[in-house]
């Protein structure tokens, strides 16, 4: 919110000396934090000149410029007269204009602008003769701004401004306007009222509020006005859309009237475009008061009034001449008794209805919607404006009537209009619900104790009625504090006007415990083993599109019916909740590999949803209130199962080049290699089967196992098909995880082996098997034969060829055996592997070659 300081003096005793930096710093300590500070965006030399002569100049483009000679008194060093180029014609010799000499500098769209003396047109123009556009304060830019014009009817400053007088303070671009960040739960500071408030809580400057006396001034509601029904059938939350609607006439307006230069440079100063008489009156009422309100054409409208919810099916064709198709959660203004929308309630008004050149009646339109009906609206139909960002924080419900006679007097004034003195005022809105509070809670909450006076005193400063029963306080809430529903609020409020520095900075002693949790610690040592084997930790956004899902070749019905849906996603294309951390991850791979880096490893802890049945929508409440215990219970049943998935992605080579020798590409063993380590490193023994699911390779995908066979995930080499659907480098291996699994199974307390002096004895196997045997079930079968003596087996070769039979393979396994208590004989050894190649046999049908 930009606040203009003379338009904040205007509302509280802001000192005559006072600048920007010192408001905005007083600002602060309320709790309004500073966005910038701006000023008119013109440094000097901006002077006033004389123009002494003016000849035309015709061009071979069909274009006349003006050579003329300007009088800039002593502001160009030398006091001679000032050659200078103009373009413009509404001037003659003799008038007054505003000259920026070099090195001035102009604020424009583009940035700044400064000026030189330079050649053109056959002159060296010395400078610019500047328009309203060049200068900030207006739109006119068809000629340039001409001060005798400007200033018409003031004789006497037009009998101080000499040549090379200051033009900065002159237009006033020398003032200084003060940005603020408002928070949600401040919408009373979207006005330069609330923030005069503000500014009189932090300095104790005297406020005086305007809307005293705008109620003293509006007439009170009467039967003749014109007639307006609110009709909402539908209240979102059990509230009504709309609790209070005044509407006031004013006839006879001209229009075309030019809006007053002290009106548009209050709007532009506070960033807003000024257009013309009736929409920057509503404007301007709306950035002083906090109201916005809405101008209708009076002669477009026919009786009565209906504000209702849009019904299925209805379109509107807004301000901005989009077609829009309504929702039956929109709240509409109608009119013809409820049959034809004319505006989105709050949000945005409709194009039948406008104001434009040929109207004479305005209908002015101040109401109080329901915050979360508007702000619904706002971003259904992507309108954000400034009356929606208003509404959705909530207005000040007692604002309407005292806003609506600002703006008729505005219009009276400056367009020559008309009021009517019948007035409409329908619906009453709630009144604040009082709060209890112990007159000691702020001290205990915030640690700093606040006398009993000091609290009641804050409280009715900010415009809450105190009542005491003992030791307890009964606080009604002002009107324009919606926010104020509990008593931590109270207590927040006592806390900022007392001072956030009063507040001492004492570190908290943690509490007793036992440190991280025990899936904290699986996480992080899970996230520790693939750093330390080269991977990169990344992000991804958990939305995605079914036809991610399709160009994984997975069954993308299946996929999308275990996906939750979003209500309002922050794109059409991925309405979708991730079932699989690999949907989000392949993003990030392509990326990196789109930037030039060939050789990547990432890996991602994240959570996926995994939805069973319907997708149940969970029940809503107000901030700032704990919910039942059956609204929670609702909550919670309505929320899916949530599982924490492990995935990694491995592209390029995983041993590189060098003078070593070449460097090897990442293959599925390194994937197997990576699940089978964080095994190892969370004390869980894994297997890996040989499986086919997408989006893998059904010949080079493995099921990684716990012992007691519940599956862990798959990891693999990605499907051909999937890698060119997604745009990822050939033969690209990842692999997805249940981390949740794998944490609950490294619950179990691991017994320490005690180590051993005694000397290993190895043993090699070659066992003949048919081609569908897995390697796995043949390792398996070995360490159920050998027993507890065995300390390891590995493969270590594979053969096919011409001395096995078709369909045939050989795998050697080297077994390792050592005894806790003995060195075991050669007799001992040989039993032993015996015995493994037997269970192999029985097992596998193994043979030994």
């Amino acid at each position: 919110m930009r606040i203009p300081v003379e338009w904040l003096r205007e509302y509280v005793a802001v000192p005559e000396d006072a600048r920007g930096l010192q408001i905005a710093a007083d600002l602060v300590s309320v709790g309004l934090e500073e966005e910038g500070l701006h000023t008119g965006g013109v440094t000097g030399p901006l002077v006033v000149g004389r123009v002494l002569t003016r000849e035309p100049e015709p061009q071979k483009n069909g274009k006349t410029i003006n050579w003329c000679s300007v009088d800039v008194g002593d502001a160009n060093g030398t006091g001679e007269p000032q050659g200078i180029v103009c373009g413009a014609h509404n001037f003659e010799p003799g008038d007054l204009v505003v000259v920026i000499l070099p090195g001035g500098v102009l604020t424009t769209p583009q940035g700044p602008l400064e000026v030189s003396a330079r050649k053109t047109y056959g002159h060296v123009s010395a400078g610019m003769i500047c328009s309203e556009r060049e200068l900030g304060i207006g739109d006119d830019h068809d000629g340039i701004l001409v001060l005798t014009r400007k200033f018409a009817g003031d004789d006497a400053l037009l009998a101080r401004l000499t040549p090379g007088t200051d033009a900065i303070p002159l237009l006033g671009l020398d003032r200084e306007t003060v940005e603020v960040n408002v928070t949600p739960d401040r919408g009373y500071c979207f006005s330069v009222r609330g923030v005069a408030r503000e500014y009189g809580h932090a300095t104790g400057a005297t406020f005086t509020d305007p809307v005293s006396t705008l109620d003293a001034a509006a007439p009170s509601r009467t039967d003749g006005g014109f007639p307006v029904e609110l009709r909402d059938e539908s209240p979102i939350r059990g509230r009504d859309g709309c609790d209070r609607y005044v509407a006031r006439v004013v006839r006879g307006i001209d229009v075309s009237a030019p809006t007053p230069p002290w009106m548009a440079a209050r709007l532009t100063e506070a960033g807003m475009r000024p257009i013309s008489l009736p929409v920057d009156v509503t404007n301007y009422v709306m950035l002083g008061l906090g109201q916005p309100l809405h101008a209708f054409d009076l002669a477009t409208l026919e009786a009565p009034i209906v504000v209702r919810r849009a019904r299925a099916g209805e379109r509107i064709t807004t301000l901005d001449d989009a077609d829009r198709a309504l929702d039956t959660d929109d709240l509409l203004i109608t009119d013809r008794g409820g049959e034809r929308p004319v505006a989105i309630a709050g949000v945005m008004g409709g194009a039948d209805t406008e104001v434009g050149s040929e109207t004479r009646d305005v209908l002015i339109e101040a109401a109080h919607f329901e915050p979360v009906s508007i702000a619904r609206s706002a971003r259904r139909h992507k309108l954000p404006s400034e009356a929606s960002r208003r509404f959705e924080r909530g207005v000040d419900t007692a604002l309407a009537a005292a806003a609506a006679q600002l703006a008729v007097d505005l219009l009276v004034e400056h367009g020559g209009g008309t009021a009517d003195t019948d007035v409409t005022d329908v619906g009453t809105p709630a009144a604040p619900a009082p709060v209890s509070m112990p007159v000691t809670f702020p001290s205990r909450i915030i640690g700093v104790d606040y006398p009993e006076a000091e609290v009641v005193t804050i409280l009715e400063a900010i415009g809450c009625t105190v009542t005491r029963d003992a030791d307890d306080l009964t606080v009604v809430p002002p009107t324009w504090r919606p926010d104020l529903t509990t008593a931590p609020d109270l207590v927040e409020e006592v806390a900022r006007i007392s001072g956030y520095d009063a507040i001492p900075s004492v570190l908290p002693t943690p509490p007793g415990g036992h440190g991280l949790t025990h899936g904290q610690r699986i996480r992080r040592i899970a996230a520790d083993v693939l750093a330390g084997q080269g991977l990169f930790e990344v992000w991804s956004a958990p939305f995605v599109g079914a036809d991610r899902y399709a160009d994984l070749g997975l069954d993308t019905d299946a996929e999308v019916a275990r996906s939750v849906r979003l209500a309002n996603p922050l794109s059409d294309e991925q309405p979708l909740m991730r079932t699989r951390l690999l949907a989000t991850m392949v993003d990030a791979l392509r990326r990196n590999v789109a930037r030039g880096t060939r050789d990547v490893g990432l890996f991602e802890v994240g959570l996926v949803v995994d939805l069973e049945g319907e997708q149940r929508s969970a029940p809503t409440e107000d901030v700032g209130i704990r919910p039942s215990d059956d609204v929670l219970a609702a909550i919670r049943a309505a929320v899916p199962a949530q599982p924490r998935h492990l995935a990694f992605l491995l592209s390029g080579d995983r041993d590189r080049a060098g003078w070593w020798g070449p460097g090897r590409r990442a293959d599925v063993t390194d994937a197997i290699d990576l699940a089978r380590v964080l095994g190892e490193a969370l004390g869980v023994a894994v297997t890996t089967v040989a499986d086919a699911v997408a989006p893998l390779h059904p010949g080079r995908c493995a099921r990684v196992e716990l012992a007691d066979g519940t599956v862990l995930g798959h990891v693999g080499e990605l499907h051909p098909k999937a890698v060119a659907s997604l745009g990822l480098p050939a033969r690209t291996v990842g692999g997805e995880l249940d981390l949740d699994v794998l944490s609950r199974a490294a619950e179990a307390p691991l017994t320490a082996r005690t180590l051993t002096t005694f000397p290993m004895a190895q043993s090699d196997v070659a066992l003949v098997v048919d081609d569908s045997v897995t390697a796995s079930a043949v390792e398996s079968a070995l360490r159920v034969g050998a027993g507890s003596s065995l300390e390891s087996v590995s493969l270590f070769d594979v053969y096919h060829g011409d001395q096995l039979e078709p369909g045939r393979k050989s795998l050697a396994y080297r077994l390792t055996f050592r005894a806790p208590d003995r060195t075991l004989t050669t007799e001992e050894v040989s039993g032993l592997r015996d015995k493994a190649v037997a269970e192999a046999a029985t097992r596998t049908g193994a043979v030994q070659r």
